[in-house]
């Protein structure tokens, strides 16, 4: 195989849905239109780009995280290890989105003949192409460094992140709920992180008053590792909830689009209901709002939220409530179907 690679090694699911303005740029230079990309397991990179018209390939980037073993691309020799697994595919060129060294290191060792990068340290003595950011963009944004390198080589984009689910998942959400009364909300009751949750009891109080104020349906979507919270949002009078726990990436991506809001913690899950265009309020009481979807309505303490302090406790469920009524309007497209 030959073509371009893209290593974005961010773990999760929302580190790879903020970089897909840049992959789709990227694979338009390409010769044949896509790339592969080198991630990590956790950003579950294969269900997003199912379908994909430009990714054509996945591969695993092995590096364990915090507290767990030391995986293949690990430690001294993982450079080396993911070099030889890198040059098994003959690739052309690779963008390395990310200030580490090591992946510039490894694309050398794999005989990768155009490499591109940041170059913002150590990595640039491994790179071939010189037009790398300037030292102190280190600490800069992730977006905003790769925006500004696909600028340094003639690419312009808009780095709003879109997403479209497939038909053959707009299909299936379709025939599993398409039978249930409109208008459709959607809670993203899932966090990476304790100071991210904004917690089962309040996600219930939102639910029984939507529920009684508007009659909506609401969704309750995330991982199987959320069951817990959905049982205790059950528990509560009037928090009815359909449980739409672990459904492919591509699947929840369509129920979130068929929503008529989207409301969360700040997830995977809620970038990539927002890249999808629909109505989306996010919950931000541990870690700064979101800014780069215009459709993202953000709701955080008063003085704004501070990373990793958790002050979600301080967002209002009556907050949360005035922000979805006026989007749950019957006159709203959605809604009124």
């Amino acid at each position: 195989m030959s073509g371009t690679l893209v290593i974005q090694p961010l773990p999760g699911i929302g580190d790879m849905v903020w970089h897909l303005p840049h992959l789709e740029a990227i694979a338009r230079t390409s010769p044949d239109n896509s790339v592969t990309v080198l991630t990590k397991r956790r950003s579950r990179a294969d269900e997003l780009f199912d379908g994909s018209s430009f990714v054509r390939q996945v591969l695993w980037l092995e590096r364990a995280q915090s507290g767990e073993p030391l995986c293949r691309h690990d430690g001294p020799l993982g450079s080396w290890r993911l070099a030889a697994d890198l040059r098994a595919h003959a690739f052309d060129a690779v963008w390395i989105l990310h200030d580490s060294a090591r992946y510039a290191l490894a694309a050398r060792l794999a005989r990768i003949p155009n490499r591109i990068g940041y170059g913002t340290g150590r990595q640039r003595w491994h790179l071939n192409d010189r037009r790398v950011l300037d030292r102190g963009a280190r600490h800069r944004p992730t977006i905003e460094k790769a925006t500004s390198l696909l600028g340094l080589h003639g690419i312009q984009i808009d780095p709003t992140p879109r997403y479209s689910p497939t038909p053959t998942a707009v299909e299936r959400v379709a025939a599993a709920y398409g039978s249930l009364p409109r208008p459709w909300l959607g809670l993203g009751i899932g966090s990476s992180e304790p100071f991210k949750q904004w917690g089962a009891i309040r996600f219930a109080e939102l639910t029984a008053r939507l529920r009684q104020a508007t009659g909506a349906t609401v969704f309750a979507i995330g991982g199987p590792s959320e069951r817990d919270i959905v049982e205790t949002i059950r528990a509560v009078d009037g928090a009815d909830v359909v449980s739409a726990l672990g459904l492919p990436i591509g699947e929840a991506a369509a129920l979130a689009s068929a929503c008529d809001v989207v409301v969360g913690n700040d997830t995977g899950l809620l970038n990539l209901s927002a890249a999808t265009g629909v109505a989306t309020v996010g919950l931000f009481g541990g870690s700064p709002p979101l800014t780069q979807y215009t459709n993202l309505a953000t709701l955080q303490p008063t003085g704004g939220a501070i990373y990793r302090v958790d002050r979600m406790s301080e967002i209002t469920t009556s907050a949360v409530e005035d922000a979805i009524l006026p989007l749950l309007a019957k006159d709203r497209p959605h809604a009124a179907r």
